[in-house]
């Protein structure tokens, strides 16, 4: 049998806060809204392994997992806990989830992915964040007497 006591979970293991980093499980925890603080953008958030930190997905969205390289691969367990699936090899047919920050069109945490699929993600969540932004301003809204 394995020795699994040996190796800490949660906040007492060390390596927890930079592999959730690495992982983009730097969701800002509830009660705060499931907003990427980048662009805005509303997500699905959801707690990972690494106790304390949340990931932001994208919401509803799940692609299959062979189109995803190993360690981008998110999938969601019967506890509603978002698991990276890191190098194992997903069966056929099986889908993942896309973490937000590999196709946030404004990221701070990761850099832009080279995936063709995530470009389009990205231009898609650029043209939704926009709105977001792009709202009338007291100059461009029309007066109670002109209506």
């Amino acid at each position: 049998m394995g020795d699994t006591e040996s190796f800490p979970t949660g906040r007492d293991h060390p390596d927890d806060d930079l592999q959730a980093l690495a992982e983009g499980a730097t969701a800002p925890p509830p009660p705060k809204p499931p907003d990427c603080p980048d662009c805005g953008l509303r997500q699905d958030r959801r707690p990972t392994l690494y106790e304390g930190h949340w990931v932001l997905l994208e919401p509803g969205i799940a692609v299959p997992a062979h189109h995803l390289p190993p360690r981008r691969r998110w999938v969601i367990g019967v506890d509603g806990i978002a698991i990276n699936t890191w190098d194992a090899e997903p069966v056929p047919g099986a889908l993942s989830r896309v973490a937000h920050h590999l196709v946030c069109p404004f990221p701070t945490v990761a850099p832009l992915w080279p995936w063709p699929r995530g470009m389009e993600m990205r231009e898609e969540n650029n043209r939704r964040s926009s709105w977001l932004f792009d709202l009338p301003g007291p100059e461009t809204c029309p007066m109670q007497d002109e209506v």
